[in-house]
């Protein structure tokens, strides 16, 4: 949640308005629940509803035709919510891969983030619940599932650590017809030993972990309410890469949050090298109302930040280029999403979009395997952001 993202919700909602003045507009998720008044106030909202009770959406926007007036209101407080509110899904135009949300709510605290606030207490879906969801999207042809939450590593926790993530991750390895296990993003005390040993032990699980760091500078970790230290986000990674054979490790950063000095920032540098990411999301620090770091003394001007944002995005860059530089020679499984016989392109297990193309062996060509199927692509060619190779076969590897 940040300033920006309230910002291109409101936008979007009165572009959607004047595009169609007679549309039903509905507001919902994050923004809704921590400014529901506000939301409700944009021209054109007809529903208002928050992170809770939203299948109470459809029951409003049939309502409509026999109200005028007012927007509804579909916002309670989420503080004391306590069950996880199952959303059926038809699934998606896509056919490869999905996404399942396991778990809701967050109970983390980081100073800067409103998500406690509005999405409320950890909640955890029933695990017999994700495995009937995870056979019909099997059914339906889907050969990849990414398990999702607001805080994923937390599942199970209001279960009382039982089921917990590891057990949800070695279930869905499990289940016939998917290939492949994601996890989508996982905060570092979270990463446990069982977690790891599902991850090493189950080869449908992709050797891929995202894990937040936000910062390298032990000051700033505290001032944003990290529950670990530097040094034990990097023990973190080094236990999950002795445990996961190829393991690709991304991350997140923030830079400019009040309090980082030079120093602070060039710890983040330096630690972000010593890793080694994959991959690197990088956020400036934006002031979110009603959160504990907008209050704080130490803001870093607009300038710096962005100063600072674009070393930290060309590190990402040149550590991205390393890992692709690490695949070259090597063949690696492709889920292909997109084919037209010649060509296809799909994400390896370890997180690294591939194009390749069609080869002849003993003078027979090798034909792209169809969306859905695993390929198995030689690199040929590795740049920081294209990958391309050459297509050897299909197989059930990941």
């Amino acid at each position: 949640m940040t300033q920006t993202g309230d910002k291109k919700s409101r936008q979007l909602i009165r572009r959607a308005h004047a595009r169609n003045p007679e549309a039903v507009i509905v507001a919902t998720g994050c923004y809704a629940q921590a400014s529901p008044a506000e939301a409700a106030a944009i021209p054109g909202v007809s529903v208002v509803s928050g992170t809770s009770d939203r299948a109470g959406i459809v029951r409003e926007v049939m309502n409509l035709a026999q109200r005028r007036g007012a927007p509804a209101m579909l916002v309670s407080g989420i503080g004391e919510c306590r069950v996880y509110e199952e959303l059926p899904s038809e699934g998606t135009a896509e056919r490869t891969r999905a996404y399942i949300k396991i778990e809701d709510g967050c109970e983390n605290f980081c100073s800067y983030c409103k998500v406690p606030y509005v999405r409320g207490p950890v909640r955890s879906r029933s695990i017999h619940r994700i495995q009937d969801e995870l056979r019909r999207l099997a059914a339906l042809g889907f050969r990849e599932i990414v398990l999702t939450g607001i805080d994923l590593g937390a599942y199970g926790r209001d279960f009382g650590g039982s089921p917990d993530l590891a057990d949800a991750l070695e279930m869905a390895a499990s289940v016939e017809g998917i290939a492949r296990v994601r996890l989508s993003s996982v905060d570092p005390t979270d990463v446990s030993s069982r977690l790891l040993h599902a991850m090493g032990s189950q080869p449908a699980v992709c050797p891929h972990l995202h894990v937040p760091l936000q910062s390298g500078d032990d000051g700033v970790l505290k001032r944003m309410n990290r529950r670990y230290s530097a040094a034990e986000f990097e023990a973190v990674v080094a236990r999950a890469r002795e445990r996961v054979g190829g393991l690709a490790v991304t991350s997140d950063v923030i830079v400019g949050f009040p309090g980082e000095d030079e120093s602070a920032f060039e710890a983040t540098m330096d630690l972000c090298r010593r890793v080694g990411f994959s991959r690197l999301h990088v956020f400036q620090y934006s002031k979110r109302r009603g959160t504990v770091a907008a209050g704080l003394d130490g803001q870093v001007p607009r300038d710096e930040k962005e100063r600072r944002s674009q070393r930290l995005i060309d590190l990402g860059r040149e550590l991205a280029l390393r890992f692709h530089g690490g695949l070259l020679g090597r063949s690696v499984q492709v889920l292909v999403e997109k084919s037209d016989g010649a060509e296809c392109e799909g994400l390896t297990g370890n997180y690294v979009r591939v194009f390749a193309s069609a080869a002849a062996q003993g003078g027979r060509p090798v034909p792209v395997p169809p969306p859905g199927a695993l390929a198995t692509v030689r690199v040929i060619e590795a740049e920081e952001g294209l990958v391309r190779g050459i297509v050897e076969g299909s197989g059930e590897g990941v």
